[in-house]
């Protein structure tokens, strides 16, 4: 019982979740600080906006990513701009393989990155355009004062009210609080754990029997599956709103960052069970399968990637760091999938989301067979 599911689902929280909530509030904070500023340079610059919407993209979660789809539907960015962001996000998954390994993560960013400039910049050389519409450019403060014709679309337009003039916020409720509270718990026992310092089998006799590592862990997880099941975003998270939410207060931004590592905790939880029970439960052994895989791999992972949402890839992502999925599926499936930043262009142009998922699945095909080849 202690190792076919307390183990993996103390791993969950205090290998992923604990790392996952600590960066959630540094990009929560840093969000919280900016404001709206970051979408407004981008809007000033469209001209150079693939590469600032990959380097939205490129943010850990799926809130930079989302930020340029009403930029693009107002017309103020292009299309190029979306393929930058769709192709450079790994969406929530970035969290799990930053708490994995932190290396590799940055080397898979880089490749991210580099990849969406490409093909944004590609996707507008070549005139794809699915709205027929060149993009606007934002007109500063500064121009509209000097007497310059001022474009149809422009900043006002583009973006809303500052989130700090919509009213009071909610003080931060009991749950999230204690989320929070098993968070910094779990970040002080899991820490010197999970970096080698000390062993788990030895903090029982540390603390007169207790283990805190399974306790802090397995309440972790549990308290992060009753927020997910009680939110009901099971299958997404970030949307438009709940980036601007967390504008509004500190309160709002950890209510918020509670969730979505609810969220990722959650689903690193379900990979971390399937493989502890295909090992012991299956006998299967881990190479064999990994070997196995070849370009199929790249294909599901890049085939996966069509699939809206962060559940599944966050599922996949997990699976890679127990040692299920080669790197080149998981490469092919970061640069194939859209996380939650799709939604937005779904539910207002399908034609265009269709389009921008087609084309975020060429990349993923393409690195993914030469990085299957180069190895």
């Amino acid at each position: 019982m202690t190792e076919l599911v307390l183990r993996p689902l103390a791993d969950a929280f205090m290998q992923v979740g604990v790392f996952v909530a600590l960066m959630l509030v540094l990009f929560g904070y840093i969000q919280y600080r900016t404001g709206d500023r970051i979408t407004r340079f981008l809007a000033a610059r469209w001209r150079s906006a693939p590469l600032f919407g990959a380097l939205l993209g490129v943010t850990p979660g799926c809130g930079g990513a989302i930020l340029v789809m009403p930029l693009y539907l107002r017309g103020t960015v292009s299309f190029g701009t979306v393929i930058a962001a769709l192709v450079a996000t790994m969406g929530d998954a970035s969290f799990v393989i930053i708490a994995a390994d932190p290396l590799l993560a940055l080397e898979l960013h880089a490749l991210l990155l580099v990849a969406g400039i490409c093909m944004g910049y590609l996707t507008d050389a070549l005139g794809i355009d699915p709205r027929g519409s060149a993009p606007v450019p934002a007109v500063p403060a500064a121009a509209a004062r000097s007497g310059r014709p001022i474009a149809s679309v422009g900043a006002a337009e583009a973006f809303p009210p500052p989130m700090s003039v919509v009213g009071p916020t909610v003080a931060l409720e009991p749950l999230p609080r204690a989320f929070w509270a098993l968070a910094a718990a779990g970040l002080v026992v899991g820490f010197p754990v999970v970096m080698g310092v000390v062993d788990a089998a030895a903090l029982p006799r540390m603390l007169a029997g207790v283990d805190a590592y399974l306790v802090t862990g397995v309440g972790g997880t549990l308290t992060a599956a009753f927020i997910v099941v009680r939110s009901g975003s099971t299958l997404g998270d970030d949307t438009l709103e709940s980036i601007e939410e967390k504008r509004r207060s500190l309160a709002d931004m950890l209510r918020h960052g509670a969730r979505e590592t609810s969220f990722v905790t959650f689903w690193v939880a379900i990979a971390y069970l399937v493989t502890t029970w295909i090992i012991n439960l299956g006998g299967i052994d881990l190479a064999t399968i990994v070997a196995a895989t070849g370009f199929a791999g790249v294909l599901i992972g890049a085939g996966i990637g069509l699939i809206p949402g962060c559940a599944v890839q966050v599922l996949l992502t997990g699976l890679y760091a127990t040692g299920m999925v080669p790197f080149a599926t998981l490469a092919a499936n970061a640069l194939s999938q859209d996380g939650d930043a799709l939604f937005p262009l779904v539910m207002m142009d399908r034609r265009s989301a269709t389009i921008a998922t087609v084309i975020t699945t060429v990349p993923g095909l393409l690195i993914g067979a030469a990085l299957l080849l180069g190895r």
